[in-house]
């Protein structure tokens, strides 16, 4: 099978003031039409910049993105961006939100009743059908979000790039999209690349969980395949052994392959960690995923 997208020997440097900064190096990934693909990792190991990279927003250093044999130099319709914040212009309706962006793509494709229908049964997607004439002032946080996914959706990207989508959202609500998304990806077979810092998350909605080494020079750790049956059920697989070796061998990369401990700042605190690290060395480490 040709690879679909094929993110091929990415390095990205940015300048700084005390000259080049090499957030990722020979970065190399391949994924198939209709796979979701998480990147996971600790803050700063430049999954962000990853993600912007295919998305066109950033040019690679060295190497580059290939989308169906086109190299990725810009922004481009076939690739749509959701981010953590739903990013909606306050003063349209959730309807006026996603016409904006069907009307960049499909203006002069489809006439006003095609367009209407079009922009409707996005929104039907994500269940927000009942809340279309409503300002985000008047909505959840939950419901923005959904918004913006069908904004993203109705521009019928080939890839959907999403840049943790739920992690400003409560619990219930954020199991709520996770659940709509899984809906949604099995209707549509997008490609979806999705950063998320959520172990679970990753499990339950990827074919695919690509770790990311700690930065600088972050680059591709493990690449870990989910081979669990669709549909997914979260209640069902909480007992199932495949979900939980899954779900160890992500955290085992994290927190002891990939360990991130908080930085000693002077003498006195390394003595007084010393110290303490003689009662209960458990207590010391302090390993952060965020």
């Amino acid at each position: 099978m040709k690879t679909f997208l094929d993110i091929s020997g990415v390095d990205m440097e940015f300048p700084t003031p005390k000259g080049s900064f090499t957030a990722l190096k020979d970065v190399n990934l391949k994924i198939n039409k209709g796979e979701f693909v998480s990147l996971i990792g600790h803050s700063g190991c430049g999954k962000s910049t990853v993600l912007n990279i295919v998305a066109g927003l950033y040019q690679a250093t060295k190497g580059g993105v290939i989308l169906k044999s086109t190299e990725v130099k810009e922004p481009g319709p076939e690739r749509a961006v959701v981010f953590q914040n739903h990013s909606l212009l306050p003063w349209l309706t959730s309807y006026q939100n996603v016409e904006l962006a069907v009307k960049q793509v499909f203006a002069g494709k489809m006439n006003k009743l095609e367009m209407k229908q079009w922009i409707e049964h996005n929104l039907h997607l994500v269940h927000m059908d009942h809340a279309m004439h409503k300002r985000p002032g008047e909505i959840s946080g939950g419901m923005k979000q959904r918004v913006g996914i069908a904004r993203a959706l109705a521009m019928q990207p080939e890839v959907l790039l999403m840049d943790e989508p739920f992690g400003a959202l409560d619990a219930l609500t954020r199991a709520h999209m996770q659940d709509s998304l899984m809906e949604i990806q099995t209707q549509l077979n997008n490609t979806v690349i999705m950063i998320t810092h959520d172990v679970d998350e990753a499990v339950l909605l990827s074919d695919k969980i690509v770790m990311m080494t700690n930065g600088p020079e972050a680059t591709v750790g493990e690449i870990l395949d989910v081979n669990l049956q669709r549909p997914r059920n979260r209640l069902a697989l909480a007992e199932d052994l495949e979900y939980n070796r899954l779900r160890s061998e992500v955290l085992k990369f994290l927190y002891e392959k990939q360990r991130k401990v908080e930085p000693l700042t002077n003498s006195k605190q390394v003595s007084k960690m010393q110290d303490i690290s003689q009662k209960d060395s458990a207590d010391v480490v302090k390993v952060t995923a965020g």
